[in-house]
């Protein structure tokens, strides 16, 4: 007995699996790390904050996340492997304990025009199921049920091969679908100003066609002259009815041109083919300007822009259809759905319900399942990737998240972060990249990465919780507690842009006069109906520049000097001064090095495993024949000046031999928006999400308009730029300009001159004006959500 007792009093060793309890990282160096070397607590939540471009994404994403998608994806068959995308290893010298890692992140949901919120989270898959069991009149399987789907019928001889002899058979065979047959499941058909296509008065030869890359130099202008279709010398003006609906209209026909053999295609159905299958965010933005001007959007007269047809229409549950299912707020629908009491679809109903249960605890119950995926802000986005995590039974996984609280107001990132505090407490790693004092507060763990940004940055600055930040000294824990002030007095306006009647969305035929000649923010909570009172009645009229959220579109060989046209100007001082033509000083014209074609790098594609990149021997890296790097501006060749910052190059093109105005002045408003750090040959696959919206600013900033409106321009901002942004935006009005932004920081509604806050909830619940008036006139009513949170923020 004494023995046994002896025994149980034996104090019990750790068991060897319970050690592991840290990520570990040694030399890191992924873009502007240093060596990073930092260990990380499994099951807790860790912040990463720092400026934007202090190497935050490079440490979580481009390091931690990345590693662990590679090891996972090695896990497969190389015949698997082989379908999926190569990941190379990340620059880092050593990781160790590692967990399967779920990246949550800001990037827009696809671009394509038939991707809906319903069909992006598998809602849409669940209910045409639900219909096809349910509904009446019964009219077919799933597919029955899809937009997607077209219905079809045919028949004809088949020939198959049946004990060693060929036979032939007649076969029918029939798909039902629920395409629109009209609008072929867009929901919207187009109309086409044709003053917008052509000028009548010229012919083709004399460059009568206006759509952008339809040059009479180029391939389409060589087939529509030599086409046999048209007369290329004629005034379109005088055309015949059959030529110009040849010009129009005519469906794909071969033809030879120069001997080789191609395909004549109308104006019309051409440009549905290559503009309109794309969705209009993911256009270029001369493409997108011509678009709008070009073609009018009308929803389907035949599906009243459900997408679906007659038959998809006709099916109904309890009355309700699936089109009526799918425009019906979220919040909404999943009452409904909780009221379909059908033992034979039991676990149908629980799993739909579940998902739309968590769209409403998310936040996103305002949204409808027939929304356009691409119309979702970057914060909707990423928080509709996080419904498929809410309620997963996995434990110690690593999720990844950036920014999650960009699009929220005040008053939803408490709930934010209660979610965040809940995926922790399951026994899982969360590693959020942040700039919200609020969230920051609520971490188990912080790593702040700095001193600087870029090439200033890229170091380990402080690791802690939260307390010790704040006694840290570094420019995050000099900035945490950081309130703003009502300003003193603020400036009359000038006029005003009248708003009458706007519906868009969930708006309620809403009027306003939007100031003019001030700093207007228009807030209130997610989905209140701000982007749809600036994107239905402001956004489109003359003198309005718009400055949204949606991504650069940019490969390796895009840079903030291309993007920007900084080197339009550049290259023409070069060649003005060198004697020689502009294209040399290109990288993907006349100047690249022929043996890496001006990408600096040689890329070996090894199939299943991560292609290799090496330096090219012959340029070196420097993307340029040696010809061309022997011509000078200032004393420096092209590919110096690409190496340069931005804060180096705007002095250089001041003054002296190198003196460009055009070069200079837009320098001058990349350095305005605080990225006088960045490379002007930085590849924009390597910007992290601040730093491309603000490159974005910089380069519409130069546009000729009256009013600039900007949608949340704090996202990606460290907290000690906000001041130099409410600097920038002071700069803009007292130059004359009106800005508009639509904002939830609250440093910047206490620096507006006018508030106008919508709500007073989301969804059926907003789309009302519920205060408009200076700062200090809110804070004293503090009758709105809005106005109660700034009112805690500057503490009166």
């Amino acid at each position: 007995m004494d023995t046994a007792t002896r025994t149980d009093a034996r104090p019990t060793a750790p068991h060897a699996a319970d050690s592991h309890d840290l990520i570990r990282v040694q030399g890191a160096r992924e873009n502007n790390l240093k060596d990073v070397s930092v260990d990380l607590p499994k099951r807790r939540l860790t912040v990463f904050t720092g400026v934007s471009g202090s190497g935050k994404s490079s440490l979580v994403f481009g390091t931690i996340a990345a590693e662990s998608q590679r090891l996972i994806n090695e896990t497969y068959s190389a015949f698997v492997q082989g379908f999926m995308p190569s990941l190379a290893r990340p620059d880092v010298d050593l990781l160790q304990g590692l967990t399967t890692a779920i990246i949550v992140d800001q990037e827009r949901m696809g671009a394509n025009v038939r991707s809906t919120v319903g069909t992006a989270t598998d809602v849409n898959a669940m209910l045409r199921i639900l219909f096809s069991r349910l509904g009446e009149p019964h009219i077919g399987s799933s597919q029955a049920f899809s937009f997607n789907v077209a219905s079809i019928s045919g028949a004809g001889a088949v020939t198959i091969e049946r004990g060693g002899q060929k036979i032939k058979e007649r076969r029918d065979f029939e798909i039902t679908g629920g395409m629109c047959p009209r609008c072929e499941g867009m929901g919207s058909v187009t109309d086409f100003d044709l003053s917008a296509l052509y000028d009548e008065t010229k012919s083709l030869r004399e460059g009568a066609l206006t759509i952008p890359g339809y040059s009479m130099d180029g391939w389409y202008g060589r087939i529509f002259m030599e086409s046999g279709f048209l007369d290329p010398d004629k005034p379109i003006g005088r055309y015949t009815k059959k030529e110009l609906d040849a010009l129009l209209h005519k469906p794909a026909t071969k033809i030879k041109v120069e001997g080789i053999n191609v395909t004549y295609e109308g104006l019309i159905p051409r440009m549905q083919k290559s503009f309109l299958s794309k969705d209009r965010e993911a256009m270029q933005p001369h493409i997108r300007a011509f678009v709008d001007r070009a073609v009018t959007f009308t929803d389907c007269p035949e599906c009243d822009g459900t997408r679906l047809n007659e038959g998809a229409r006709s099916s109904k549950i309890k009355g309700i259809s699936i089109a009526d299912a799918c425009r019906m707020q979220i919040s909404d629908l999943a009452q409904w759905v909780r009221g379909l009491e059908e033992p034979s679809v039991a676990p149908l109903l629980a799993g739909l319900t579940e998902t739309l249960d968590s769209f409403v605890e998310i936040g996103l119950g305002y949204l409808s399942l027939d929304r356009p995926a691409g119309t979702l802000s970057g914060g909707e986005a990423q928080r509709t990737k996080m419904i498929r995590h809410l309620g997963s039974s996995l434990t110690d996984v690593t999720y990844v998240f950036d920014e999650p609280t960009i699009g929220l107001h005040p008053h939803d990132i408490q709930r934010m972060n209660e979610l965040l505090l809940r995926l922790r407490d399951k026994g899982n790693t969360v590693l959020v990249v942040e700039h919200k004092p609020e969230t920051i507060a609520i971490a188990d763990h912080v790593v702040d990465l700095g001193p600087g940004a870029g090439t200033a940055g890229g170091e380990i600055v402080y690791q802690g919780d939260v307390p010790g930040l704040r006694r840290s000294g570094t420019l995050t824990g000099r900035h945490l507690d950081d309130r703003a002030r009502l300003k003193p007095s603020v400036r009359s306006r000038t006029g005003a842009l009248e708003v009458r009647g706007a519906s868009t969305h969930n708006l309620r035929d809403v009027d306003v006069d939007i100031p003019l000649g001030v700093l207007v923010v228009l807030t209130g909570v997610a989905g209140s109906g701000k982007s749809s009172l600036v994107s239905g009645s402001v956004a489109r009229r003359d003198g309005v520049v718009t400055i949204d959220q949606g991504a650069i579109k940019g490969s390796r060989r895009s840079n903030p000097a291309t993007y920007t046209g900084l080197l339009e100007p550049v290259r023409k001082a070069f060649a003005k001064a060198n004697g020689v033509k502009p294209a040399l000083f290109s990288a993907n014209s006349a100047g690249a090095c022929p043996s890496c074609n001006g990408a600096g790098v040689i890329y070996l594609d090894l199939a299943m495993m991560a292609g290799v990149s090496t330096p090219c021997e012959v340029c070196e890296g420097k993307r340029f024949q040696p010809a061309v790097l022997e011509y000078r501006l200032g004393g420096k060749d092209i590919s110096e000046v690409l190496a340069m910052s931005v804060a180096e190059a705007e002095p250089f093109f001041a003054t002296g031999e190198a003196r460009t105005p055009a070069a200079h002045t837009i320098l001058q408003r990349l350095a305005d928006v605080g990225l006088g750090y960045l490379t002007l040959g930085q590849p924009l696959t390597t910007l992290s999400g601040g730093e491309r919206q603000r490159l974005k600013l910089a380069s519409q900033m130069g546009e000729k308009g009256e009013v600039y409106v900007l949608d949340e321009p704090t996202t990606g901002l460290h907290l000690a730029d906000v001041e130099q942004l409410l600097g920038l935006l002071d700069r803009l009005v007292d130059g004359g300009r009106s800005v508009v932004v639509i904002e939830h920081h609250q440093a910047v509604m206490a620096h507006a001159d006018w508030i106008i806050d919508l709500g007073p909830g989301a969804g059926h619940d907003g789309g009302r004006v519920v205060f408009e008036g200076t700062p200090a006139d809110l804070v004293a009513d503090r009758s709105t959500l809005t106005g109660q949170h700034l009112a805690a923020y500057i503490g009166a």
